[in-house]
């Protein structure tokens, strides 16, 4: 379990280089033409998850068809409200919001999964959700359309890491890699044609970065869900308030109030307390229960 644990910080710092590299690009070319371009770029490591006795053919034949559709519709929703939000809001808030998906990834496993949320652990993500309360204060800054993508994004990503976890012991990790970026670029390249504009030399580099994180992180993810439940895999993700902190500050400079810093502290202290606690036993509960409530 301690592997699939680092595999997801290492996930999640790879989603933070190819977040900042959007948010970079923000302004400059339309929010589609940099899912399409990074979504791209990330099919390169992705291939390495092919593996020499599997043949395309086997890979292109889901085992669950409908639930590696609904991974590609969330993961490719998700990856374009992530766009949205950090390229019209500072990365700690964009990712004090997102900070959100533990949460509903915790609702979503014990209802879904019957892995078992234990007293300490809810008490861990609910104290993580004050410290994102801290940092965006409603009531007194303006609520934006940045914030509700935001929003979105986590509860896309509680319903990704639920679907890993289904997916994870049937599926090859290419085929879940390479559908959700396969339709994430089919989906922003069919909306990028209004607004189109040709990427200039000063892009591509980032664009290339951003791809190759983004692919990376993909590979890590997918990885983990493997071989560690989604409760425990999720809290993983409040590592990126430290990367938020310093790649907003080193590269856009933006510099949280001390209010601020206090609830990334709390949201960051939460996330570690999550890591401990009760055993799952997901194993124990019936593997079809997910399946049956999609079909109500």
């Amino acid at each position: 379990m301690q592997t699939g644990i680092l595999l997801a910080f290492l996930a999640y710092l790879a989603y933070s280089c190819s977040d900042a590299a959007g948010k970079m690009l923000g302004g400059q070319l339309p929010i589609f033409e940099i899912g399409f371009f990074m979504s791209l770029i990330a099919l390169a490591p992705a291939l390495l998850l092919k593996r020499p006795e599997d043949s395309w053919r086997s890979i292109a034949r889901p085992k669950r068809p409908l639930l590696v559709l609904a991974r590609m519709s969330t993961g490719t929703f998700g990856g374009i409200c992530a766009i949205y939000a950090f390229t019209h809001l500072p990365m700690a808030e964009a990712y004090s919001l997102i900070f959100l998906l533990p949460v509903f990834v915790a609702v979503l496993s014990s209802t879904f999964l019957k892995e078992v949320v234990g007293l300490s652990r809810w008490l861990a993500l609910f104290g993580g959700l004050a410290g994102v309360l801290l940092v965006v204060r409603p009531g007194f800054n303006a609520l934006t359309l940045g914030h509700l993508a935001a929003i979105a994004c986590a509860f896309s990503g509680a319903l990704t890491a639920i679907l890993l976890r289904q997916l994870g012991p049937t599926e090859k990790r290419l085929t879940l890699v390479g559908a959700v970026l396969v339709a994430a670029t089919v989906v922003n390249g069919f909306l990028m044609i209004p607004s189109f504009t040709m990427p200039t030399t000063a892009h591509w580099p980032i664009l290339v970065v951003g791809g190759l994180c983004a692919g990376i992180g993909h590979i890590a993810m997918v990885m983990a869900a493997r071989i560690a439940p989604a409760s425990r895999i999720a809290p993983t993700q409040y590592s990126q308030i430290v990367w938020a902190a310093v790649l907003g500050a080193a590269i856009f400079g933006e510099v949280p109030d001390p209010i601020a810093v206090a609830g990334m502290a709390l949201v960051g202290f939460c996330g570690v307390m999550t890591l401990g606690g009760d055993a799952p036993r997901a194993a124990n509960a019936p593997r079809h229960r997910f399946l049956r409530l999609r079909k109500a």
